[in-house]
């Protein structure tokens, strides 16, 4: 399945919380961190409010190492997630604005998540 970008890009202040997360859970990879970020904000039921302006870009990691061997499974949760949530998915741009959205979002909802440690046994 084609993926829906081709590189994971995360703003200035998500790459801060990032190494936050890698500080205290051990993590040594962002693409590990960022899989777990993307899974929590998909797993939650709202849309993710719309980011009018990202800033610039801080971490920049190719969708085959940010993915790995779950290319096609994270690919097709964002494509399923994109269409229940209105987006037009044959729109490049927009599934793309949509998908760093939900980086965006789930960087935070792992950085408030109490127990971090209980999350890499996922």
């Amino acid at each position: 399945m084609k993926p829906p970008v081709e590189h994971v890009k995360i703003s200035a202040k998500g790459r801060d919380v990032l190494i936050k997360i890698k500080r205290r859970t051990g993590l040594e990879h962002w693409n590990d961190i960022c899989r777990l970020a993307l899974c929590k904000s998909l797993a939650n039921n709202t849309k993710p409010q719309k980011i009018q302006k990202f800033g610039e870009t801080a971490i920049d990691i190719e969708w085959k190492v940010f993915a790995g061997s779950y290319s096609d499974v994270l690919a097709a949760l964002v494509m399923i997630k994109a269409k229940n949530d209105g987006i037009e998915i044959s729109n490049g741009e927009a599934v793309s604005s949509y998908f760093r959205c939900h980086m965006e979002r789930g960087i935070f909802i792992v950085k408030e998540t109490p127990e971090l440690m209980s999350l890499i046994s996922i």
